[in-house]
C-alpha cells in the first residue's frame, strides 16, 4: 500500500508500541475502579451531546469501560476476552508493525467519534471498535484454533463469520446509533483489507477457469471417427485406429477404418 508507506514514513516515529496491552491495563484499571466506587461510569460513558457541554474526556475514557461482571464465571470470561484481545492485538502489531496497527484502531476510532454526531444523544461503546481487531485477526489467520468453553476447538474464521452474521442482522435490526458505530468499525477493515479481497476474488476466478478448462479438456475424447462421429467416451469397447493413407491423423471406428474415402491434403492434385 504506497499510501500506507508513506504515511510511515511521516508519522511512524509517533507510533505507541504495545497498544493493545495499554487498553486492557487501562480497562482493568477502570474496572476495579467501578466496583471500589471510586469512579462512577456515568462520568466515563460517551454521548456527543455530553462532549459538546465541555465534558471533552469521555472522547478517551470510553474506550476503558466494560461491564462489570455479576459472577466468578463472569470474571473469568472478561479475563479470557482480555487475553484474545492482548494475543490477537500483538499478532496484529507484529505483522503490520506498531504504525499500522495503531493506524487501524485509530481509523475505527476517528469514524465513529465522526459519525456519533449525527445521533448526538446515543451512548457509543467501544464493543464495534475493539471487535475489528477480531476481524482482521481472522482474517488474517482463518486457520487459527481457539478453544472454547476450554474444551471445543473452533477455527476462528468460523467464529468471524459469525461476527459478520452479527453486524449484519444489528445493522438491519438496530437503530441508526447502531448501524453507524458498525459502518465506522467495519471502516477500517475494508480499508485495510478491500484491495486485497478483491484481488483474491479475481485469481480465484481465474482458477476455477482455469479448472474448468482442464476439466474440460480431460472430458474431451481421445478417438473420434472422422465418419459417424463414435468416440472412446460413447463406445468405450471399440478399437478404435489411424489411417496412415489420410491426411491429417484421421482417426476411424473398426465400422470405417476399412470402408472410408481417403482424406487427402488441400494442395495434393492426386484422387484418394
Amino acid at each position: 500500500m504506497p499510501l500506507l508507506d508513506q504515511l510511515e514514513r511521516l508519522f511512524g516515529r509517533f507510533a505507541l508500541a504495545n497498544l493493545a496491552l495499554y487498553l486492557v491495563i487501562g480497562q482493568v484499571f477502570v474496572l476495579f475502579a467501578r466496583m471500589l466506587q471510586l469512579v462512577p461510569v456515568e462520568n466515563l460513558v460517551y454521548a456527543p451531546v455530553l462532549v459538546l457541554e465541555g465534558e471533552w474526556w469521555r472522547l478517551l475514557t470510553f474506550m476503558f469501560v466494560v461491564p462489570v461482571p455479576q459472577s466468578l464465571l463472569g470474571f473469568v470470561f472478561a479475563a479470557f476476552g482480555w487475553y484474545l484481545f492482548y494475543m490477537m492485538g500483538s499478532a496484529l502489531e507484529n505483522y503490520w508493525g506498531a504504525f499500522r496497527f495503531n493506524l487501524y484502531l485509530f481509523i475505527s476510532y476517528a469514524l465513529t467519534l465522526v459519525l456519533s454526531f449525527v445521533t448526538p444523544g446515543a451512548l457509543v461503546t467501544n464493543l464495534f471498535i475493539l471487535g475489528s481487531v477480531f476481524l482482521a485477526f481472522a482474517y488474517l489467520n482463518p486457520d487459527f484454533e481457539l478453544v472454547l468453553f476450554f474444551v471445543l476447538p473452533v477455527k476462528i474464521k468460523w467464529l468471524a463469520l459469525l461476527a459478520w452474521a452479527w453486524n449484519v442482522v444489528l445493522f438491519i435490526r438496530g437503530d441508526l446509533a447502531d448501524r453507524l458505530q458498525i459502518a465506522a468499525s467495519v471502516g477500517s477493515f475494508f480499508l485495510f483489507f478491500l484491495a486485497d479481497m478483491i484481488r483474491s476474488l479475481r485469481q480465484g476466478q481465474r482458477n476455477l477457469t482455469r479448472r474448468s478448462e482442464r476439466a474440460a479438456e480431460q472430458d474431451k475424447p481421445r478417438h473420434v471417427c472422422y465418419v459417424c462421429g463414435k468416440t472412446d467416451r460413447t463406445h468405450p469397447n471399440l478399437d478404435f485406429r489411424y489411417c496412415s493413407k489420410c491426411a491429417g491423423d484421421q482417426c476411424y471406428c473398426p465400422e470405417h477404418i476399412k470402408n472410408h474415402a481417403h482424406v487427402v491434403a488441400a494442395d495434393d492434385s492426386k484422387p484418394a
